[in-house]
C-alpha cells in the first residue's frame, strides 16, 4: 500500500468521518482496520507509516532468582561503602520480588525488551524481541532493561524518521540491582552496588536491524530515552545521540566520571558489534545549576536528573520530575549563549543551531563546581527549586503539536504514605496531561488545561494473577491505579484534532509501583482550543492492558514513515 494511501485510510476517511471528540474509541478502531492490513502487506517489520511502537518488559516470574535472606547489593564493600544489615526479605516470585526494595534501595533484575508495532487503536501487529542472553546462537550483542526502572526505555525517532532509539543495559536477563551498579569506566566506590555494567543506546530500523553503542555515562542510575541525529539522512557518518538520565549512587563528592555521565549526554553512535568497543569517559551535552536562579548550589550533577526529550526547531528540550534538587520542569539546551542572558529563564533563540559537539568544561573545577549551565527553564514553566517550591509537578514525556503548542505528560507525586493511597491521587490536579500555549508577545509558554477524564485517577483495578487484599510488607492495598502519565507522542490530524497516545503511571502498595501492570491510553483534542471549557468532553479510553509480569514504559510513531521526521 502506498504511503499516501495509507495516510489517507488512516488519517482520512476513518477520522474525518468521526470527527465528535466523544468518538475517539470508534476511530481508533477505524484506523485499527486500515494500519493492519497495511503492515501485513508491508516489508518493513514495524509497517511503516500509521503504526505506533511500544516498548514493553516482561519480569522472568522465577523464584531462584532472588534468595530470600541474601546480602544485598550484590559485592556491597561495607569498608567503602554503606551495605543494608541482614538480608533480602522475599525469593524471586511476582510481585512480592520488589518487596526486596524496601531492604535494598538499589533493588532492581534485568528483564527482556519488546517492541510491540500496534495500531493507532492498539491492536498488537508484531511483536520483536530485543537481543538478550537468552537468545540462542544471537551475535552476543545484547540489551536488557531493569524491572521494575519505571523511568526507563522512552522511545523516540531518529532525525530522519528511519530509526527508533531507546536505552538499556549490557548485562544478562535475571541480574540483580544493575540499574544502581557502576559503569565500568566511571567506579564510585562508595556506591554500595559493587558490579560494573555498561550501559548503551539501542538504534532499530523499520526492517528489525538493531545496533548498539556502549557508554560509561549514568554510572550508578539509569539512561532514560536517546534521540538520534543522522543529518536528516544525508548519510554522513553513523550520527550522533542526545540522551537523558540520572547517575550517582554513592556519596558526596562524586567522582568526576560520575558527574560527566549525569543528566544530558552527546555520544557518538557506532555499528561496532560490542564485543569490539571500547566507550571513553563520558561526554556531557549540557547542565544546569539551580544557582542559574539565584539558588543555593544542590549538590553537584543532581540538578541535571532528566527524564523526558524531545527536539523541535532545531531545539533539544528535556524534563525533570524527580528528585529533591533542581526544578522539576521542562528545559531546553541553548546553544547561543543568548536565550537566559539572566535568571535562567527563557526560550529559544529564532534561528538556534542544535549542539553539535559536547558541552567545554574545566576539569579542575569539576568536583567542586559541576559543569558550566547551558540549559535554560523554558520561560512559563515552574522555575522554583524543589528545596523552597510549596507545590510540585512531576513532567514526564512531552511532545509538540507545533510551535505554539505542547503536550507534557506528568506522572503524579507516586504517594504511597498511607490508607488515603487513592483518594489522594484522585485529588491530584496536575497529573495527566497538560496543554501549554505560546504567547508571543510575552515570550512566555502558558497552561491552558490538564486533561485528566477517562484516566480514572486513583481508581484501583484488577490484574489476573495479581494479588488481591493488603500487602504485609506495606501495609497498603495490592491493586494499583493510574496516578498519571509518563512518554507520550501524538499526530496532528487533517481536521484540526490531535491524537495523543500516552503511557500510565500507577499508584499501590507494591514495595515497588514501578512493577505495577499499566495501560497504554489515547486522547484526542482540537488543536486551536486553549481553555478548559473547551476540553470539558474530551476523554481518555484505554487502549492496552499490560498483563501479570508485564510493564509497558515507551511510545512512538514507527519508523519508516513520513509522519516521523523532526519538524
Amino acid at each position: 500500500m502506498a504511503i499516501h494511501t495509507l495516510r489517507s485510510t488512516l488519517y482520512g476517511a476513518c477520522f474525518a468521518a468521526r470527527r465528535s471528540r466523544l468518538a475517539i474509541a470508534a476511530a481508533l478502531v477505524c484506523a485499527s482496520t486500515g494500519a493492519a492490513t497495511a503492515a501485513q502487506n508491508a516489508d518493513a517489520f514495524f509497517g511503516g507509516s500509521g503504526l505506533l511502537v511500544v516498548s514493553r518488559s516482561v519480569y522472568d516470574n522465577m523464584s531462584s532468582n532472588v534468595t530470600a535472606g541474601m546480602a544485598l547489593p550484590p559485592n556491597c564493600n561495607s569498608a567503602q561503602a554503606s551495605c543494608p544489615t541482614g538480608g533480602a526479605p522475599t525469593d524471586g516470585t511476582y510481585p512480592a520480588v520488589w518487596n526486596n526494595v524496601l531492604y535494598d534501595p538499589s533493588f532492581g533484575i534485568t528483564s527482556r525488551i519488546f517492541l510491540d508495532t500496534i495500531t493507532p487503536g492498539g491492536q498488537v501487529v508484531h511483536t520483536l524481541e530485543v537481543p538478550n542472553s537468552l537468545h540462542a546462537g544471537h551475535d552476543h550483542d545484547q540489551l536488557v532493561t531493569s524491572f521494575s526502572s519505571k523511568s526507563e526505555l522512552g522511545l523516540n525517532l531518529s532525525s530522519d524518521g528511519r530509526y527508533l532509539t531507546f536505552m538499556g543495559y549490557v548485562a544478562p536477563v535475571n541480574t540483580i540491582d544493575v540499574s544502581n551498579s557502576n559503569t565500568p569506566g566511571a567506579i564510585d566506590p562508595t556506591n554500595p552496588d559493587g558490579q560494573a555494567f555498561y550501559r548503551a543506546v539501542a538504534r532499530v530500523d523499520a526492517e528489525g536491524h538493531f545496533s548498539f553503542t556502549e557508554t560509561n555515562a549514568y554510572s550508578g542510575n539509569n539512561g532514560r530515552s536517546a534521540l538520534l541525529n543522522n543529518g536528516n539522512g544525508n548519510g554522513e557518518g553513523n550520527g550522533f545521540y542526545f540522551t537523558v538520565g540520572n547517575a550517582g549512587n554513592g556519596s558526596n563528592p562524586q567522582p568526576a566520571g560520575v558527574i560527566l555521565g549525569a543528566g544530558a549526554q552527546f555520544i557518538e553512535a557506532t555499528h561496532q558489534h560490542e564485543a569490539q568497543q571500547t566507550p571513553g569517559t563520558p561526554t556531557p551535552l549540557a547542565s544546569f545549576s539551580v544557582t542559574e536562579l539565584g539558588a543555593k548550589a544542590d549538590k553537584v550533577g543532581k540538578d541535571d536528573n532528566y527524564r523526558g526529550l524531545t527536539v523541535f526547531n532545531n531545539v533539544v528540550y528535556f524534563t525533570k520530575g524527580s528528585g529533591s534538587n533542581g526544578v522539576n520542569t521542562v528545559y531546553f539546551v541553548d546553544t547561543t549563549g543568548k536565550a537566559c542572558p539572566s535568571g535562567g529563564v527563557g526560550v529559544p533563540v529564532a534561528g538556534a543551531k542544535l549542539p553539535a559537539n559536547p558541552l567545554a568544561y574545566d576539569a579542575s573545577t569539576l568536583t567542586t563546581s559541576g559543569l558550566p549551565s547551558n540549559v535554560c527553564v523554558l520561560a512559563g514553566f515552574p522555575a522554583t527549586p524543589n528545596k523552597t517550591a510549596t507545590t510540585l509537578s512531576y513532567p514526564f514525556g512531552l511532545w509538540f503539536a507545533d510551535a505554539n503548542t505542547l503536550y507534557v505528560a506528568d506522572e503524579g507525586d507516586g504517594y504511597s504514605g498511607g490508607t488515603d493511597l487513592y483518594t489522594h491521587a484522585a485529588q491530584q490536579t496536575s497529573a495527566g496531561l497538560q496543554k501549554w500555549v505560546y504567547n508571543a508577545g510575552t515570550k512566555s509558554w502558558k497552561l491552558a488545561y490538564t486533561l485528566q477524564n477517562g484516566l480514572n485517577l486513583g481508581t484501583s483495578y484488577t490484574v489476573a494473577g495479581y494479588p488481591l487484599g493488603t500487602n504485609s510488607a506495606t501495609n497498603l492495598p495490592w491493586s494499583p491505579a493510574t496516578d498519571g502519565l509518563r512518554n507520550i507522542t501524538g499526530h496532528v490530524e487533517q481536521d484540526g484534532t490531535v491524537t495523543i497516545w500516552a503511557i500510565t503511571s500507577t499508584v499501590s502498595g507494591n514495595g515497588d509501583q514501578g512493577a505495577d501492570p499499566n495501560r497504554l491510553v489515547a486522547v484526542r483534542d482540537v488543536l486551536r482550543n486553549s481553555t478548559a471549557s473547551g476540553a470539558a468532553n474530551e476523554r481518555f479510553v484505554t487502549l492496552r492492558n499490560a498483563g501479570f509480569g508485564e510493564v509497558l514504559r515507551g511510545v512512538s510513531l514507527a519508523p519508516g514513515g513520513q509522519f516521523g521526521k523532526w519538524f
